[in-house]
C-alpha cells in the first residue's frame, strides 16, 4: 500500500506550516487498523495539508495515494477520505474566478497565480482518477456510498456515465440519507451541466411526483427548485408541508445497533466514549452532529429544507410560510429547524416577521432543551424586531420555577431580592419568585433570554438587570451594552453600575471589565458615578490605557456640565498625541463646558495633511457632534470631500453640513457614497433625514432603497449580531429623511 510514498522528497514540499515532511505519517495514518489514529491523521490533512480549503505542492502529491486509498476496500473510514478528495479536488473555478484571479486579472504577480494553478491542478489530477469513485456506489460501507455520489458529481469527468449511475443506483439504495445525497449529485449535475439540465429537471420533477417515499419526493423537489427555478410550484408551501407531515407520522423501523456507534465503546470503538472529550477538530465536530440530531428520526430533513429555502430566494413570503407551518409543527425538530432556518431568512430579507418571532417567542418554555436554546439565540440578534416575542421573554424570565424542566422554587433567600436562593436539582439555581432571576451571569439560554428582552427596548428588562448586577458574578458584557436601547426607564440601574465599576481592579483587564460599565452608565447619564469614572481615567495602567481613556471621556460626554469636575483631565487629554483620545476629550469637553474656541482648533489639527485617515474621520465626526457653533473649521473639512477615502468624505460631508450647512457642496458627496458602499448608507441616511427639504435630491436613492427585499448590509457566509438591527436602523432613517421632504413639498 502507499507504494512509492518513499520516494517523493516530501521535505522539499510545503503546507500550511512549513516542510511537509510529516505527510507520510498522516497518510500512513488514514490506513491504520486504530481508529484514533486514523482520525487524528484526517485531522491533520484538513488543518495542514488541506488548510483552510487551499491546495500546496503537498496536497498535489498526496492525491495518488488518497485515490489508493480510496480503491482499497480494506481500508476503514474511506467515507471520510473520499470527502477531503471532493474538497481538494472540487472547487468550482467558473464561478471563483474573481476570487482566484485577484484584482489584476490576467497580468497578477506569479505569487497570486500560484494557488489559483494549484486548484486546477488538483481539479485534474482527480479528475484523471476519478473513475475509482464509480466503484464505490455499491459499497458494503454506507458512509463510503454516502461521499461517493458527490465525489462523482463533482469530479468525474464523463457527467452522462455519472448521470446514468446514479439513477440505477436509486432504484436499489436501501439507505434513506444515501438515496438523498444520490438526488442531489443529479442536482449537482444539472447545475453544472446545461447539456443534461433539461432531461435532469424533467427527471427529478418526476420523482417529485411519482416517488413513493415522501423524503424522496421532498429531496427531488428542493432540487428541482434549485435546478429550475421557474417550475417551481405556485402551491409550494402546501407541497412541502404536507410532505414533511407524512414524513413525521410515517412508520418507522427500530434500527440494529451498530457497532462503534456513538456512545459505545468496544474495542476499535470510534466514539469518544463517556467522559472522554474529542481531541481532534474532527471528533468535535462530529459530536457537535451527532449531538444535533440525537433523538431525532429524519434529522435529513433540516438540510433538504435549507436547499428548498435557498432556491425560493427572495420569494420571502412563501419562506416565512413555510417557516410558520413548521413552528407549528408537533415534532420539536422540526420547529428547532425553522428556528435556525428562519435565522438565515431575516438575516438577509426584509419582511413581515411579526407572528414568526411570536411562535418563536412561544418555544422558550418548551420541554426541549435544543429548542429553547434556538430560540433563545435566534432572538438576541433580532432587537427591535423581537418585540413580539417580548411577554414570552418576560413570562419565562419571571416565571417561578427553573425552567420548563424544574420545580418552582418561590422565595428564595441568601442574596439580594432573592439572588443566590435555593438550587433546583444539579445545583442550578432556580427562579427566586416572580421578579426574581436565576443565575444571569453565564451564557446560558436564559441569558441569551434577557439580553433579547433588553435589545427589543422593553422596560421589563430594568428589573431583571438590576438583579443581575446585585449579584456577585459577572454580568455578561452584551447585557451593558445594550442598557442603551432601554431608554428613560433604564436611569435606576445607575447606583448598581456604579458600583460595578467602584469594584473594578485597575489592573491589564481593567479595559474588558469597565468598557461595558462605562457604556452603560452613559446610555443611563449616571453622572453620580463620576468619582468612579475619573479614579479609572486616572487609574488607567499602560496596558490599552488610550483605550480606557476614549471610553472614559465617552462617559464624561454623557454626563454633560455635571462633569466639570474633570475638566483639568479632560483638557489634559486635548494633547495626549493619540487621536481617538483627543477627539473624544474633545467632545467630553463641549459637552461640559460649550467652549468651542477651546476645542475646534484641535480638532482641526487632526484634519491635517499627513494625519492618519482614521484620524481625521475621528476629528470630523467630532466637529459634527459640536454642529454650528463649529463653523470655523468648515475650512478645514473641505478638503475631506475629495479624498480617496469613501469614510473620510462621508465624515467630512455630514460634518460640514452640520457645521455650515453646505448642502451644495455635501449632497453630492454623499449621494456618490451611498452608491459606492452601501455599507456607508446608515450614517449618510442620518445626515439626509437631518437635512430635511433640502436633501430633496436624495429622494430616489431612498424611495429605492426603502422597496428593496434584500438587507443592505447582507454578507454572504458571514453575518454580524447587529447586522439586523442596522439594516432596520437604515429602514427607520430613510422613512424619516421622506416624510421630512414629503412634508415641506405638501
Amino acid at each position: 500500500m502507499l507504494t512509492g510514498i518513499e520516494e517523493v522528497d516530501w521535505a522539499s514540499l510545503g503546507h500550511a506550516y512549513g516542510p511537509a515532511d510529516d505527510v507520510p505519517a498522516l497518510l500512513l495514518g488514514l490506513a491504520s487498523p486504530d481508529p484514533s489514529e486514523r482520525e487524528c491523521a484526517l485531522d491533520g490533512m484538513y488543518g495542514a495539508v488541506h488548510h483552510q480549503g487551499d491546495v500546496y505542492d503537498s496536497t498535489l502529491a498526496c492525491i495518488p495515494f488518497l485515490l489508493e486509498l480510496v480503491a482499497d476496500p480494506a481500508v476503514p473510514d474511506r467515507g471520510g477520505i473520499v470527502e477531503l478528495l471532493t474538497s481538494i479536488g472540487g472547487i468550482e473555478l467558473d464561478d471563483e474566478d474573481d476570487d482566484l484571479d485577484g484584482p489584476s486579472g490576467p497580468d497578477q504577480d506569479d505569487a497570486d497565480f500560484v494557488p489559483a494553478a494549484n486548484f486546477a491542478m488538483a481539479s485534474a489530477a482527480i479528475a484523471a482518477g476519478a473513475d475509482v469513485f464509480l466503484g464505490l456506489v455499491d459499497d458494503t460501507d454506507p458512509e463510503v456510498r454516502l461521499a461517493a455520489p458527490v465525489a462523482l458529481a463533482s469530479l468525474h469527468p464523463d457527467p452522462a456515465r455519472v448521470l446514468t449511475l446514479l439513477r440505477e443506483r436509486l432504484t436499489v439504495e436501501p439507505d434513506t440519507e444515501v438515496r438523498l445525497a444520490l438526488v442531489a449529485a443529479v442536482g449537482r449535475i444539472a447545475l453544472r451541466h446545461a447539456s443534461l439540465r433539461a432531461e435532469t429537471v424533467d427527471w427529478l420533477a418526476w420523482l417529485a411526483r411519482a416517488a413513493q417515499d415522501p423524503g424522496l419526493r421532498l429531496a427531488s423537489l428542493a432540487q428541482l427548485a434549485r435546478c429550475s427555478p421557474g417550475r417551481i410550484p405556485d402551491d409550494i408551501v402546501r407541497r412541502v408541508t404536507e410532505l414533511l407531515e407524512e414524513i413525521r407520522t410515517a412508520p418507522r423501523a427500530v434500527p440494529d445497533a451498530v457497532p462503534g456507534a456513538a456512545g459505545e465503546t468496544g474495542d476499535g470503538a470510534e466514539g469518544t466514549g463517556p467522559g472522554r472529550a474529542p481531541v481532534t477538530l474532527v471528533g468535535q465536530v462530529r459530536e457537535l452532529l451527532e449531538e444535533h440530531v440525537a433523538g431525532r428520526h429524519t434529522p435529513w430533513t433540516e438540510e433538504l429544507l435549507r436547499t428548498l429555502h435557498g432556491a425560493l430566494d427572495d420569494r420571502v413570503d412563501d419562506r416565512i410560510a413555510l417557516v410558520l407551518a413548521q413552528l407549528r409543527c408537533p415534532d420539536p425538530g422540526q420547529r428547532s429547524d425553522a428556528i435556525w432556518l428562519c435565522g438565515g431568512l431575516i438575516r438577509l430579507w426584509r419582511g413581515r416577521y411579526e407572528e414568526v418571532v411570536g411562535l418563536v417567542g412561544a418555544q422558550l418554555t418548551d420541554p426541549d432543551t435544543r429548542l429553547r436554546e434556538a430560540a433563545g439565540s435566534f432572538l438576541e440578534r433580532l432587537f427591535e424586531l423581537g418585540a413580539p416575542a417580548a411577554d414570552a421573554l418576560a413570562g419565562v424570565l419571571t416565571a417561578g420555577s427553573d425552567g420548563p424542566d424544574g420545580p418552582g422554587r418561590p422565595g428564595g433567600a441568601g442574596g439580594p431580592a432573592g439572588v443566590g436562593g435555593p438550587t433546583g436539582p444539579g445545583g442550578r439555581t432556580g427562579f427566586a419568585g416572580p421578579g426574581g432571576l436565576a443565575e444571569l451571569t453565564g451564557r446560558t439560554w436564559r441569558d441569551g433570554a434577557l439580553l433579547a428582552l433588553a435589545r427589543s427596548g422593553d422596560a421589563r428588562a430594568v428589573p431583571l438587570l438590576a438583579r443581575a448586577l446585585e449579584g456577585p458574578g459577572e454580568v455578561r458584557r452584551e447585557l451593558l451594552y445594550a442598557v442603551d436601547g432601554l431608554g428613560p426607564a433604564a436611569a435606576g440601574l445607575a447606583p448598581l453600575l456604579r458600583r460595578r465599576l467602584a469594584a473594578v481592579e485597575l489592573d491589564e483587564e481593567l479595559y474588558e471589565r469597565a468598557a461595558p460599565l462605562l457604556h452603560a452608565l452613559a446610555s443611563v447619564r449616571g453622572a453620580q458615578a463620576l468619582p468612579e469614572v475619573l479614579r479609572v481615567l486616572r487609574g488607567a495602567p499602560e496596558h490599552r490605557r488610550a483605550w480606557v481613556r476614549e471610553a472614559a471621556a465617552r462617559t464624561l460626554a454623557a454626563f454633560g456640565p455635571s462633569a466639570r469636575e474633570a475638566v483639568p483631565e479632560l483638557r489634559e487629554l486635548l494633547d495626549s498625541g493619540t487621536a481617538a483620545v483627543a477627539t473624544a476629550a474633545a467632545r467630553a469637553l463641549w459637552a461640559v463646558e460649550g467652549d468651542a474656541d477651546t476645542v475646534v482648533p484641535v480638532l482641526e489639527r487632526w484634519l491635517r495633511p499627513g494625519s492618519a485617515t482614521a484620524d481625521r474621520c475621528a476629528a470630523a465626526q467630532a466637529l459634527g457632534a459640536i454642529g454650528p457653533s463649529a463653523a470655523g473649521a468648515a475650512r478645514a473639512l473641505r478638503p475631506g470631500l475629495t479624498s480617496r477615502d469613501l469614510w473620510e468624505r462621508v465624515r467630512c460631508a455630514a460634518a460640514l453640513w452640520r457645521v455650515a450647512g453646505e448642502t451644495e457642496r455635501t449632497l453630492p458627496v454623499l449621494l456618490a457614497a451611498w452608491e459606492e458602499n452601501r455599507h456607508a448608507r446608515v450614517d449618510i441616511a442620518e445626515c439626509l433625514a437631518e437635512m430635511g427639504p433640502a436633501a430633496a435630491a436624495a429622494q430616489l436613492p431612498i424611495l429605492t432603497e426603502l422597496t428593496r427585499r434584500r438587507r443592505h448590509n447582507t454578507r454572504e457566509g458571514a453575518s454580524g449580531s447587529h447586522d439586523v438591527h442596522q439594516d432596520e436602523k437604515l429602514l427607520t432613517l430613510c422613512r424619516a429623511a421622506l416624510a421630512r421632504m414629503e412634508r415641506r413639498g405638501a
